[in-house]
């Protein structure tokens, strides 16, 4: 064939060769262009129906116009009848030889599959499924651009079959169980085969295997895929998740339309261009400065000691955070980590940071030993260690020691400013020290029994040391995160939350922690929006890797309707505390808040395949079946909140408000007496009452309820002004006072 003249187009050169025919690289002699030209291989030609099918292949690409998929230019015969198609040629390699080469990178494999999931989404418009992609049907072009090629096996959704074997044509590894089965498919064949190629590109093997066709479809049909961090450490749960869901074995299970999983895999891009860009660097320089600095291990003979090891790493934490060219992974990421045999590199790319901090600590009466190492998460291999044996009162000059050195080794640049605030000792008094430790241990483990217990330790700090500026702060957090869990009464618990965080900034001015808890006071019980901006914006410049900051602010930037704002502080916090599942949920705020309920509900979901048992996700995600009037779905998630928290108020209102959607009056009745049960032992439940009052339709009682709740400043009513359960009644008068009177109407 090369050399010779079909039709218009000479031959040049053959590009490669397939069951469905042989290509060829030609020259258009009338238009001037190169062009490739596919041909049906000649024993096929003779067989009526395979004609129709490549025939309908064209046909059906011909009408995709897309940047990810191949153009058709037309379809023609030789003069001996053999059908051939003239379609664009690309300069650049198949997707299957750049697989050949070795696995890619996340960034790299999310990057290609975008591509080819808008060109599907083009065709899956038009009502035509693939049912072949593969590698070998994508090229890649010298720019990087993915086109999807020969929609030869392509069938318009909806008509009939040509031939009963064409349901189950195609590459088998990369066939979804119904089509192996040779059962009807629609577009989510495609949406499965595209989940084969991501975890192909990722991590260089298929998620299916078998040396023969009936073991390969064995395990298509049965097998559970290794996860990608297997074959490739720093996989993002994301990217697990998404794939996940991709090939799930029940269509009904999958994403139902590619729209879907674009959504998905544009955030998931979209999250890692925010960080760059808030980074203002090079991804080099980016993973230069930053830092996580794992659970330092204890080596006491005492188990008791374990506070002493954590705070150590606490602290040294706290001290890189006052770097400002530092990016510092926060405290609840790194303790995932307290017990993990993963390595250092595959931590290192988990957490996106380019140096990792381990170390050992023992104490012995009143000496205390700790070596640290830094290591770099690339090459695995050290860039600075030191072992410290000192008296325990010097435990601050190591921390800050330790802090210039790590500076120093990340080449991040180290102000005057800074250097006096990492030196600066927070107390001289090590039994002081030592019961703010203990209370940070009990803090972090958020259960109300221990918060009560956190607040003794600091307390005991205090009395031991008026002026322990941390200590002070450390109270201001435990009263904040007491409100939240024990539903006591605001009035009770936010004037501890403010004295103690003014007391803690009048002893040290340069801490972010108390500006954060006063942001949050103003928030959720003075409603002065002012205040809280200005103080949450003071904390973030003070820390700028605090994601608690962060976090909270995007609260306030979203209950004031700064959602595009709040969207950005709520990715900057998850940048710094990629693991914490308060932030993973607030990451939907913007799409519950806007309506966006199935983008919400991903998010949610994407939180509870982290943790089943974390009530906030929970808690939102019943709602948002609320707000899609799903009363059953909703309630069904409230019973299983009530199972996780126990017989709390938290998320009690709403189960009392799904009962009433759902006709279940008597069932709502009770939460209400159950709600007057905890009013009567010291509980702030009017709002809650009141949520109660409004599904079962009564207004007056319901805006009656809800004055109630502003006078015993009720946290809850900082959100009345985006919380679509309020949407129908916000024309009434009553209503608009009251949201004049929190600040959220002028």
């Amino acid at each position: 064939m090369i050399g010779k003249t079909v039709s218009h187009y000479k031959i040049l050169e053959k590009l490669g060769e397939g069951g469905m025919g042989v290509v060829y690289k030609a020259e258009d002699t009338k238009l001037k262009r190169t062009v490739a030209l596919k041909f049906l291989p000649v024993d096929l030609t003779r067989d009526p129906e395979a004609k129709a099918r490549f025939v309908q292949e064209a046909q059906a690409a011909s009408a995709l116009d897309h940047s990810n998929i191949c153009n058709i230019h037309e379809i023609s015969e030789t003069e001996d009848e053999q059908i051939f198609i003239a379609m664009s040629c690309y300069e650049g390699e198949t997707l299957k030889k750049k697989i050949e080469r070795g696995p890619m990178t996340v960034d790299q494999a999310v990057q290609i599959a975008i591509q080819i999931a808008e060109g599907l989404a083009k065709a899956h418009g038009l009502g035509i499924v693939h049912r072949d992609i593969k590698p070998a049907n994508v090229m890649v072009t010298e720019d990087g651009v993915a086109k999807i090629l020969d929609f030869g096996l392509a069938k318009l959704a909806g008509q009939a079959r040509l031939t009963k074997s064409s349901s189950t044509v195609g590459t088998i590894a990369y066939m979804s169980p119904e089509q192996v089965e040779g059962r009807e498919v629609d577009n989510r064949t495609d949406i499965w085969s595209l989940g084969v190629v991501i975890y192909e590109m990722v991590t260089g093997k298929l998620p299916f295997s078998g040396e023969y066709e009936p073991a390969m479809i064995y395990s298509i049909l049965n097998d559970t895929p290794k996860p990608l961090s297997t074959f490739q450490t720093g996989v993002p749960q994301e990217i697990e998740r998404i794939v996940k869901r991709i090939l799930a074995k029940r269509p009904d299970d999958r994403y139902q339309n590619v729209t879907q999983l674009l959504d998905d895999l544009r955030a998931f891009g979209e999250r890692q261009a925010v960080v760059t860009t808030e980074r203002k660097t090079t991804r080099v320089e980016q993973r230069e400065k930053s830092i996580a600095v794992l659970p330092f291990r204890s080596l006491s003979d005492s188990r008791e000691d374990e506070y002493f090891s954590d705070g150590t790493t606490e602290d040294i934490i706290t001290q890189l955070s006052k770097i400002g060219e530092l990016r510092v992974t926060s405290r609840t990421s790194v303790m995932q980590y307290k017990h993990s045999e993963k390595t250092i590199p595959q931590i290192g790319r988990e957490l996106s940071v380019g140096a990792i901090l381990e170390g050992s600590v023992r104490r012995s009466g009143d000496r205390v030993r700790i070596v640290a190492q830094l290591l770099d998460v690339q090459t695995d291999e050290h860039m600075w260690a030191e072992t410290y044996d000192r008296e325990m009162k010097d435990i601050f000059a190591i921390q800050s020691d330790v802090a210039e050195k790590i500076a120093s080794a990340l080449k991040a640049k180290l102000s005057p400013v800074e250097k006096e605030r990492i030196e600066r000792k927070s107390t001289e008094n090590m039994e002081a020290y030592q019961n703010y430790l203990k209370g940070r241990f009990h803090w972090n483990k958020r259960r109300e029994d221990d918060l009560k217990i956190a607040i003794e330790y600091f307390n005991k700090a205090i009395e031991i040391d008026p002026r322990y500026a941390l200590a002070y702060a450390g109270l201001a957090s435990a009263y904040l995160v007491l409100a939240d869990y024990s539903g006591l009464p605001p009035r009770e618990c936010m004037p501890k939350v403010e004295a103690a965080a003014r007391k803690a900034l009048e002893l040290d001015p340069a801490l972010a922690e108390p500006h954060a808890a006063l942001g949050s006071v103003n928030m959720v019980y003075h409603w002065d929006w002012v205040g809280s901006e200005t103080e949450f914006k003071r904390a973030i410049e003070l820390n700028p890797s605090s994601p608690t900051a962060h976090h909270w602010y995007s609260l306030m930037l979203s209950y004031t309707r700064r959602f595009d704002e709040a969207q950005a502080h709520i990715l900057r916090a998850l940048e710094l505390d990629p693991l914490s599942l308060a932030i993973s949920t607030t990451v939907a705020d913007k799409a519950f808040y806007t309506g966006e309920y199935e983008k919400a509900l991903e998010q949610y979901n994407k939180t509870l395949e982290l943790d089943q048992n974390f009530p906030v996700a929970r808690w939102m995600l019943g709602l948002t079946y609320v707000h899609q009037g799903e009363f059953n779905r909703a309630i069904a998630e409230f019973e299983k909140l009530r199972a996780i928290t126990g017989r709390s108020a938290y998320g009690l209102a709403e189960l009392g408000y799904g009962y009433a959607r759902a006709g279940r009056k008597g069932d709502a009745a009770r939460v209400i007496d159950e709600l007057i049960l905890l009013s009567e032992q010291g509980h702030s439940v009017s709002y809650d009452i009141g949520v109660v009052y409004w599904g079962l339709g009564d207004k007056e009682r319901t805006l009656e309820l809800l004055e109630r709740a502003y006078q015993e400043r009720s946290t809850s009513l900082n959100e009345i002004g985006v919380n679509p359960l309020w949407d129908k009644l916000r024309s009434d008068p009553r209503f608009i006072v009251l949201m004049k009177k929190v600040g959220l109407e002028q």
